[in-house]
């Protein structure tokens, strides 16, 4: 077997799995999960029927970059997000994946050069697990700089060392940020597409979040690149998904986009990893894509449920909102695996801790005395689950 899967370590879930083994949660309380950023509003009905009044499709083989009608799609798409002056090429700097997870994983392996010594993928701390997985199997070393609290999360460069940047093939970023909610500004996109032309490394960067907020649509990488002058999106490759805009996480369904001479070289990689879009999919994906009201009807269900949790919570715990995505990352008075236990135990209410999220890096876990919640459950259950927290808090408090 390949011994570099040996550095993986279990996913988040499976830790949570390992703390809760052997505590019986409080059965006078039915369960209420906020501890997986899985959507749970319904799928709308008209991504249903598109998907559904195409299974004709399945009698064909699709090709690895997808129907050129997807394609434009979602080039268009990309225009009216972003108010970009040009569409971005549907032929060159636009490729349908399977969901961003998938792509995250895999663009590592066509990104890094391993003939060179000791290649090296930076990541922010907390992070989506895979891009550290991604950059172990495509035979590099991932290296971590902390987010936090005192910076506003921002990216801190000053993190890591001149001889890591020197080795650096690729840094993956998350705007809205998983677990924070942080959103890059412009100054942060300059210095970081600076750092890039220094060191001339790749910008995965992961958008998965970015249709979900409050007011002001969050500033993308390609829209960044833009207002900088960098209309070839040089070295530059975002990810997209429908599963949180469009609540379809089964759907499977997503894009990158940017640079056209790296997506060739991806697409060529993708081309031997047997990865094409089901034709049934990119028929729904074009229906969901064209379609911004849906997505508006979303924004409002997850703002309704953020309001509510915040009045709740603020009384017991220093909560404050995220600039976008739908999870509150939560300070705790007590280690975060104690939270998440006992929260479990006393009121069957299961969040994430955040040292799962995270890594020691430097002298501290940056996810340790925190926690994630995701606001996907229904707003009764959202509503009951954060009453519940307030109510373990205090009591955590008058002990």
């Amino acid at each position: 077997m390949n011994p570099l899967l040996n550095l993986l370590q279990p996913y988040p879930f499976q830790k949570l799995s390992q703390l809760f083994k052997g505590v019986e949660a409080n059965t006078a309380y039915a369960p209420i999960a906020l501890h997986i950023g899985e959507p749970k509003h319904a799928t709308p009905k008209f991504i249903c029927d598109a998907l559904s009044s195409n299974m004709g499709g399945l009698a064909n083989y699709p090709t690895t970059i997808g129907t050129d009608a997807l394609r434009q799609c979602i080039a268009n798409w990309l225009q009216r997000r972003y108010q970009l002056n040009t569409s971005p090429d549907f032929k060159t700097q636009v490729v349908p994946v399977n969901g961003s997870r998938e792509a995250l994983f895999s663009f590592a392996q066509a990104v890094i050069d391993s003939s060179k010594p000791d290649p090296v993928v930076v990541s922010p701390n907390p992070f989506y697990q895979i891009y550290e997985g991604a950059a172990y199997l495509a035979g590099a070393t991932p290296h971590f700089y902390n987010t936090l609290p005192k910076d506003n999360f921002a990216l801190n460069f000053s993190e890591l060392s001149e001889d890591v940047w020197q080795r650096t093939q690729l840094m993956y970023v998350c705007s809205p940020g998983n677990p924070n909610g942080h959103v890059m500004p412009l100054s942060e996109w300059k210095m970081l597409f600076e750092m890039s032309d220094k060191y001339g490394f790749v910008i995965a960067s992961d958008e998965c979040y970015s249709e979900i907020y409050f007011d002001n649509p969050p500033l993308g990488a390609m829209e960044a690149a833009q207002a900088l002058g960098r209309t070839d999106y040089r070295n530059l490759v975002i990810f997209s998904s429908l599963s949180k805009r469009s609540n379809v996480p089964g759907l499977r369904s997503g894009f990158v986009a940017g640079d056209a001479k790296i997506l060739e070289k991806f697409t060529l990689y993708r081309t031997y990893h047997g990865c094409a879009m089901n034709p049934a999919v990119q028929a729904a994906s074009m229906a969901a894509w064209n379609d911004e009201a849906h997505v508006q009807e979303n924004r409002r269900l997850y703002k309704e449920k953020f309001a509510k949790v915040f009045e709740i919570l603020k009384p017991v715990l220093p909560v404050e909102m995220p600039d976008a995505s739908f999870y509150f990352w939560l300070k705790v008075p007590v280690a975060d695996t104690a939270f998440a236990q006992g929260l479990h135990r006393d009121y069957n209410v299961t969040v994430l801790p955040g040292s799962f999220l995270a890594r020691e890096a430097r002298g501290i876990n940056p996810g340790e005395n925190f926690v994630r919640i995701a606001l996907v459950a229904t707003l009764e259950e959202t509503v009951e689950a954060a009453h519940r927290i307030a109510e373990f808090t205090q009591k955590l408090k008058s002990n």
